[in-house]
């Protein structure tokens, strides 16, 4: 976590993040809709009221929890009374099979976990190199004499940027270690593709999913994440 708050990220990646908020919860807002929110509490408010279902006072993390345990076990023909919260990825996706193990169980389920990636010194490499690319292009940009060597940094942008996407497709380190964090990050990112009925909703729910999401992809603190929170100064 680092020390930033709501207010002190860019406009830009709460738009992105909104839009994994409406997919989550299958709901849509007009371009307007957001500009008189100024606070995260005003956001939560918004979103519970945008959810059209009926509400049911049940927990969707243990659904979603119910929902992947049992797709693990059929899957893969594991007894599912093997399964836990706690149950270690590794042990349950051996490397050498685990895309493939992924890629079916997401399959099975009907949306992605988004739980590989490359290894660490991999993205690093490659963000290093994408950096470079563009500053040197920046820094030949005022000498003619020099421009033709912009091949060089065109060519460390196209590596880089080709790098991150066959990192994304081919990468097999896991991005989270138990079936809980799992079933955690499905409610987050498929809230009602989560729940036993798809028509029902936890209202009191929505402001915890939302800290969870907020705080995991902007890598916020969750105690900076009050109602009373700034979207923007």
């Amino acid at each position: 976590m680092t020390d930033y708050e709501l207010k002190d990220i860019h406009i830009e990646d709460i738009e992105d993040l909104l839009f994994k908020v409406e997919d989550s919860f299958d709901i849509k807002s007009g371009d307007y809709e957001l500009m008189h929110i100024t606070t995260f509490g005003e956001l939560c408010d918004h979103i519970a009221n945008k959810i059209q279902l009926d509400h049911a006072d049940d927990c969707t993390t243990q659904q979603a929890f119910y929902k992947l345990r049992n797709a693990i076990s059929s899957k893969f023909n594991i007894d599912n009374k093997t399964i836990s919260t706690d149950s270690l990825l590794v042990d349950l996706f051996p490397r050498q099979n685990r895309r493939t193990m992924i890629t079916e169980l997401e399959q099975y389920l009907g949306f992605e976990l988004n739980i590989l990636r490359p290894p660490h010194w991999i993205t690093t490499t490659l963000t290093i190199l994408l950096l470079g690319s563009l500053l040197f292009l920046v820094l030949l940009a005022p000498f003619v004499i020099l421009r033709v060597y912009w091949q060089f940094g065109v060519l460390g942008l196209a590596v880089s940027i080709g790098g991150f996407y066959l990192g994304s497709k081919l990468g097999k380190e896991l991005d989270a270690q138990t079936v809980g964090q799992v079933a955690e990050k499905i409610t987050r990112e498929n809230y009602l593709k989560s729940r036993r009925n798809s028509k029902t909703f936890n209202k009191n729910e929505i402001e915890k999913v939302l800290i969870d999401l907020f705080s995991n992809d902007l890598r916020l603190d969750k105690s900076k994440l009050t109602k009373e929170a700034k979207l923007f100064e």
